[in-house]
């Protein structure tokens, strides 16, 4: 497609939009093809010309695509503590950089998404404070979204609000990199300023939201450049100023201590206005400024020691580390200023102290106005859905290829030097393994030029070493591997073999793996299929267009997406840490991955491959080893985890500083940087609230037979069991198999939980520390009785019935993950429904009630379209704990519920248990409860906010 082309289908698509928006608040119908065709018939007869550029049936494919596409509820904490709300439609009436920024957004985002990108940046605005607002303030607040997921676009709406509703000096924070600040300039130029800010240059040429509205009278002022080397400069430092009466001023700058301290001392010498006469600091009064922090978790965070003393108190002679008190200190010499953090990864900044400040660099970075919790798009792609859940197994994992060490390991060994020369087979080529991702680009290349995307951005990722002397070695082995491809397609010389194995791969893996995806995981989109002969036909143009480009500190190669924006650039990036932060890769496709970072932040960044593949997700791979993709579910479980109990927080009305978070200790990973977590400590900790659930078992048939035996004498030590089916509620559609015990008391139950002996790799299950929980909550009269539940399978066959006390079962199947030498994995254990066992009608009610109140409609959380029909666990778990009075149910703390199952080991695909005895698991679900008692372990790492609210340190 021409440049020509896709402006008028760009113009086309952007005023149907308009159209049937139109139609749907007249008629309030939902969009359909036939409405589809009805406006395009209307736009046709006064577009006659565009219509003629453009294939009708792909502008209606894209909107029937676009109207199939949904957006969660965002979710916000907020303080309003000398805050006065302001932000009306009468205020927002005039604005023209938003207007003309949400009309260039039309023609690339659907009309839902630009509608809650509205409501996303009116959130965030309405939280600051008003520009116009005189006397001191300052308000600080952090944006979480999804790894890759369009927090740029989300922070220059937030900017051209900004600058409409009066703020003066925009500062936005890019990263470390030039590459990035770069890339973001370049983004603020199309979205925010309206021409290309090219060094030397007096007649800027018009871009994105320019080209909407050239009028030179409303151009914001600019003071640094989209080149390479266009950050705040010496020259103009020297040369600049401003005053109250111009348009406002944007600076995009690397978070580097000279270019932070150049624009320190420029505020103190050439743009305050005011000197306090106690302190000497110098003030601007008349500037209201902004501060976005991109990636705010990365360099912005104090990770110096003693924020506070022994008796949390701030320590105001305490000495920042660098980049944080350079954006302290340029907050704090704004009498108004406003300060927003954007972040996938808040891991670190969850651990900033609340207390921290001092005289000279004001308060610390703590969001303490507000914390916003954006909702991913139906058709985001993150880690929860490439990776599902802790210890998924490569059936559930589409997208993922999962590389045994044997195919890589003796080519880029994990613990290798600089200097590191890596060979394959005695020679310096590629594995195996990076050769079959290298040709699945290729065919992902192919099919998307196939439908029609062949003027679209493509991207290999590869990323295997952070030394650059080993990513040059890289770079030469894969430009070499495909200048030899290149050759043989263009020559047909030695081409045989390979065209009939790249058939075979198409035909036997590629193919099928595109079907499974599309099947798995992609909605609402038609996605065209194409034979190997279709393929076959424009692959030696696909490989032809290939470059390889080694992206770090050293190396001159550049993505330049905007240079090749007419004919798309088809790259695979070869690097390191450039590539692991913030760095867009447009169009990536292919992913081979095989770095071992051990921290949930720096691995979560590292995941370029998430975000938006619409038209193309099933042709997207990525080849990583089996390590990352159990630590990555476990990532995931640890994003959830947190989202949940902010969500939880944001149901009780909670403030930041409430907000005791709690992030997932992991036997390997470690959290963030331990400089980051100085403010962290292990915690006393409660379970209170918790769904705990075994998913690691020994695999030795020995120590099976001991759990087993454990289990039946806590069986037989129970009397008389009901049938599940005999429950106090069943609802309707609902039923359970298995047996039920009431009233048990708690101290048979810690007496099986101090015998049952967990597997050491469990690390949050250790069954003696959960019985400790059990008798320390005893003390306040909780937890003292219980229902046990022995869980069996719905509809059993002969193999898996068996006996445990004298009951019949039907023992569960669960496949291991992946292959463990000393230990049996699955994915989860428990059915969502099981915490509902045994409640009352009321209580199973109120729970599903208090469930609806909490779903957000977020894809990447699997929430779902629509609200759910049955109660949460963490909702049911609240109710008992809490009660809720307005619908008859009333709290109790005292009751804890079991649930024990028995796996059937020869369904397990674990080799070493196929005899064995059932292999005996359980799960724990505690009420909520507001009781202090706390157990002891470091499994846990809390924020500054939790361990004071516990008012407890373990060291």
């Amino acid at each position: 497609m021409t440049t020509t082309d896709q402006r008028a289908f760009d113009s086309i698509l952007s005023m149907a939009q308009n159209l049937l928006r139109r139609t749907v608040a007249k008629t309030g119908e939902m969009v359909t093809p036939e409405m589809i065709d009805s406006e395009l018939n209307k736009l046709e007869a006064i577009m006659e010309g565009d219509f003629e550029l453009v294939e009708r049936d792909r502008l209606v494919d894209e909107l029937i695509r676009r109207y199939s596409h949904t957006i969660g509820r965002n979710a916000t904490l907020s303080d309003d503590t000398d805050h006065v709300p302001w932000l009306t439609a009468e205020r927002k009436r005039d604005w023209l950089y938003w207007r003309r920024y949400s009309e260039y957004m039309e023609a690339k985002l659907p009309l839902v998404a630009l509608d809650a990108l509205d409501e996303a940046t009116d959130e965030v605005l309405g939280h600051l404070e008003d520009p116009q607002r005189t006397g001191t303030w300052d308000r600080r607040g952090l944006v979480v979204g999804h790894v890759q997921s369009g927090k740029t676009g989300n922070y220059t709406g937030l900017i051209c609000k900004a600058a409409d509703a009066g703020y003066k000096i925009v500062i936005v924070l890019a990263g470390l990199h030039n590459n990035l600040r770069a890339q973001t300039q370049i983004r603020l130029d199309e979205g925010f300023l309206g021409f290309a800010t090219l060094a030397n240059i007096d007649d800027l040429p018009a871009v994105g939201v320019g080209l909407i509205d050239a009028d030179h009278s409303i151009r914001p002022n600019y003071a640094t450049n989209r080149t390479e080397n266009g950050d705040f400069t010496k020259q103009a430092a020297a040369k600049l100023g401003v005053t109250p009466e111009q348009r406002p001023w944007l600076f995009v700058i690397k978070k580097n201590k000279t270019v932070l301290e150049r624009l320190l001392g420029w505020i103190r010498n050439r743009v305050a206005d005011h000197t306090d006469p106690v302190t000497g600091r110098k003030l601007v009064t008349n500037l209201p400024i902004l501060v976005i922090d991109d990636e705010s978790d990365h360099g912005s965070v104090d990770t110096g020691e003693d924020v506070v003393d022994e008796f949390g108190k701030p320590d105001l002679e305490h000495q920042p580390t660098t980049i944080n008190r350079l954006i302290r200190s340029v907050l704090n010499h704004f009498a108004r200023s406003a300060y927003v953090g954007y972040t996938a990864t808040p891991f670190a900044n969850i651990f900033i102290h609340d207390k921290g400040a001092t005289e000279e660099h004001g308060p610390d970075l703590f969001p303490s106005a507000f914390i916003t919790n954006l909702a991913a798009p139906s058709n985001y792609i993150g880690p929860g859905r490439v990776f599902g859940s802790a210890s998924s197994t490569a059936a559930d994992l589409p997208l993922t290829r999962p590389l045994a060490e044997d195919e890589y390991v003796a080519w880029m060994p994990q613990r290798h030097k600089n200097g590191h020369r890596p060979r394959w087979d005695g020679e310096a080529k590629l594995p195996d393994s990076l050769e079959e991702a290298v040709r699945s680009f290729m065919y992902a290349c192919a099919v998307r030029k196939l439908r029609g995307q062949g003027n679209r951005h493509a991207s290999m990722l590869v990323h295997v070493t952070r030394f650059t002397s080993v990513q040059a070695e890289v770079v030469s082995q894969v430009a070499e591997y495909v200048r030899r491809l290149k050759g043989r397609y263009q020559r047909g010389i030695d081409l045989a073999d390979t065209e009939a194995l790249m058939r075979d791969e198409y035909e036997s893996s590629f193919r099928p793996g595109m079907a499974r995806i599309r099947a798995d995981l992609v909605e609402d989109e038609k996605l065209e299929d194409f034979d190997w002969a279709q393929v076959r036909d424009v692959l030696p143009d696909v490989i032809a267009d290939i470059r390889v480009r080694e992206i770090n500190g050293t190396a001159k190669d550049a993505l330049d997406y905007a240079e090749n924006e007419q004919t798309g650039l088809k790259v695979i990036a070869i690097g390191g840490d450039k590539l692991a932060r913030g760095l867009t890769l447009e169009g990536l496709c292919t992913s081979y991955f095989l770095r071992s970072a051990r921290m949930y932040d720096t691995l979560m960044q590292m995941g370029r491959w998430f975000g938006y593949r619409d038209g193309y997700l099933d042709v997207c791979r990525l080849y990583t080893t089996t390590e990352l993709v159990e630590w990555f579910g476990h990532i995931a479980d640890a994003a959830e985890e947190l989202r949940q109990e902010f969500d939880n927080m944001v149901a009780a009305g909670g403030t930041p500083k409430d907000f005791g978070l709690r992030v997932r200790s992991h036997s390997v990973l470690t959290i963030t940087s331990r400089a980051k977590m100085r403010n962290a400590r292990p915690v006393s900790f409660t379970y209170s609230g918790d769904l705990l659930q075994t998913i690691v078992f020994p695999n030795r048939p020995d120590e099976i037979a001991a759990n087993f035996a454990t289990t039946e004498r806590f069986v037989s030590s129970l009397g008389p069991a009901l049938d599940l089916g005999n429950q106090h509620y069943v609802p309707e559609g609902q039923k359970w198999a298995g047996h039920l015990w009431r009233e048990v008391p708690s101290q048979q139950v810690t007496a099986f939980l101090r015998e049952y002996r967990t597997h050491p790799a469990s690390f949050r299950i250790m069954s003696p520390l959960i019985a400790d929980f059990i008798d320390e909550m005893n003390k306040d009269s909780e937890l003292v009785k219980w229902t046990v539940a022995l869980v069996s399978k719905d509809n059993p066959g002969p193999e898996d019935k068996h006996l445990i006390a004298g009951l019949d079962m039907a023992m569960l199947t669960r496949k291991k993950t992946v292959d463990h030498e000393d230990r049996y994995s699955i994915k989860t254990l428990i059915s969502p429904r099981d915490q509902a066992i045994d409640l009352t009608k009321a209580q199973w009610q109120a729970a599903l009630e208090l469930s609806r109140e909490t779903w957000r409609r977020d894809a990447e959380r699997n929430d779902g379209r629509e609200p759910p029909a049955e109660p949460r666990g963490p909702a049911i778990r609240k109710t008992l704990g809490e009660g809720n009075p307005a619908k008859g149910v009333s709290a109790q703390p005292e009751r804890g519920l079991l649930l024990l199952y028995l796996l059937n080991p020869a369904e397990s695909d674990v080799h070493a248990i196929k005899g064995a005895d059932p292999v005996v698991a359980f799960a724990v679900s505690f009420p909520g409860s507001s009781s202090t008692r706390r157990v002891s372990n470091a499994a846990y790492m809390g924020n500054s906010v939790m361990w004071e609210a516990l008012n407890v340190w373990v060291d």
